[in-house]
């Protein structure tokens, strides 16, 4: 049996968000064990040494084009941020909860192009965000004294990995994505081993704490890869919403390895989110394709 670019870019997708998961549930395994600080040192650390290996090829623009750009770099401090955030939320909150706002992000990433590069969103898609925001606020379901701690670092993930998206855009597209994958790596390493101190002090580690963040750090790797293959194989309309299968991972895993059972409400702010996302990247599609068609009428035959 053949498969077409779009079931490649597909397979590859949900391999993606499967990766990213085992990445998750792994971290939070370790939460208990060490502080942020230095799981983003040591699962840093691993990681650059695996990239640095594949981007040695393409060694020589490192330091002529990717150093000097500065949105690689306020690109790699965005990252930072949502790193810090996410891990220190991974250790307050279900695994399904985390995952489930952190799907909020195409919606963020949308509002964030209106509002800082010029995009224009009609009503619907409009709509769609405000939706989707409201499914976030049924998940999270903020009582008489305000957010959870967790929910509100969750939300910084979100802003922040809203933030990395939109300097990507910006990025010139000549840069090799695993060079900027490289100045990310190491910024995370960096401030990870920055932040050890202050977040509580080195902790020894176990042999079985560091065989975790040793297969989180290959499974982060394989899920940033699969990434770049699904996009380059298959068309953004078909493959994206693949992205929600994360959410069937990070339920499975959460009820088989933490106990964690989603409640009535829960279940009913992940269907708003992933609904808002659908209709938001469905709407985005036809918007492309009346754009095509006007443009292919002007050129004439």
């Amino acid at each position: 049996m053949k498969f077409s670019a779009n079931h490649k870019g597909a397979l590859f997708m949900a391999l993606a968000m499967a990766s990213f998961n085992v990445n998750d549930a792994l971290v939070k395994s370790v939460t208990g064990a060490m502080n942020p600080g230095q799981i983003m040192f040591v699962r840093g650390l691993l990681t650059s040494c695996m990239i640095i290996a594949l981007a040695w090829p393409a060694r020589a623009q490192f330091w002529r084009r990717v150093l000097p750009d500065r949105k690689v770099l306020v690109r790699a401090m965005a990252e930072v941020g949502a790193a810090l955030t996410y891990i220190m939320a991974l250790g307050l909150l279900p695994l399904a909860n985390t995952a489930a706002i952190l799907l909020s992000l195409p919606l963020a990433v949308t509002l964030g192009a209106v509002l800082f590069l010029g995009e224009t969103v009609g009503w619907r898609r409009w709509l769609a965000i405000i939706c989707g925001f409201a499914g976030v606020l049924i998940v999270i379901r903020p009582g008489p004294e305000g957010f959870s701690i967790g929910a509100v670092f969750v939300i910084g993930a979100v802003i922040c990995a809203a933030t990395r998206d939109l300097l990507t855009r910006r990025i010139d597209p000549e840069i090799p994505a695993t060079l900027i994958t490289v100045v990310t790596a190491l910024a995370i390493t960096l401030f990870g081993a920055l932040m050890i101190v202050p977040l509580g002090g080195w902790r020894p580690m176990d042999a079985d704490v560091f065989v975790r963040l040793c297969f989180s750090s290959v499974a982060l790797l394989i899920g940033y890869q699969c990434i770049v293959f699904a996009m380059r194989a298959g068309e953004i309309s078909f493959v994206a919403p693949l992205r929600y299968t994360s959410l069937i991972w990070a339920i499975g895993i959460g009820i088989v390895f933490f106990g964690d059972i989603p409640d009535f409400w829960m279940c009913v702010g992940v269907a708003v989110i992933v609904a808002s996302g659908l209709y938001a990247f469905n709407r985005e599609n036809r918007k492309r394709a009346e754009q095509f068609a006007q443009t292919s009428a002007a050129k004439g035959p």
